[in-house]
């Protein structure tokens, strides 16, 4: 196995789409390919503040990730928001999301950012048994104000 971790790209953009979507039907969020067209726009043309890597396997996208950076005022730092984590149920256990990951917290350690910083769901058990190795799990409950 051989897992290599690239910035996500405009030629990915089919692998990418479909692995996106996937992820949204993971976690039941309805996304239309217009809304995955604009993300995807984002991460290839850096008008916005998101960026992404994509791992290969064997030449195929197997797994995509999402980050941004995010201020700490209390810390005086920065830090990367790890927004989208997806491995394809066929490449799950190969280490691709850890390389993904990795390739995060290399980002984080070459810009000089303080912390990587993630959330995923509570019932995410199979996620969470890797996020439980690598990472701390933080006390901070999560809010949302829908405007």
């Amino acid at each position: 196995m051989s897992l290599i971790v690239r910035p996500i790209d405009v030629a990915h953009h089919a692998e990418w789409d479909g692995l996106y979507a996937a992820y949204a039907e993971f976690y039941g969020v309805e996304q239309t390919a217009e809304m995955r067209d604009r993300v995807f726009e984002w991460l290839t043309t850096h008008a916005h503040e998101v960026n992404g890597f994509c791992v290969f396997n064997e030449g195929e996208i197997v797994g995509i990730t999402h980050y941004r950076v995010f201020a700490r005022p209390l810390a005086a730092a920065t830090g990367l928001f790890l927004d989208d984590l997806f491995v394809s149920p066929e490449a799950r256990g190969t280490g691709a999301a850890g390389a993904l990951i990795d390739a995060v917290r290399g980002e984080a350690q070459k810009n000089g950012h303080s912390v990587v910083r993630w959330i995923t769901a509570e019932d995410n058990a199979r996620a969470r048994g890797l996020y439980d190795k690598i990472a701390e799990q933080t006390a901070w409950v999560t809010y949302d104000i829908k405007v």
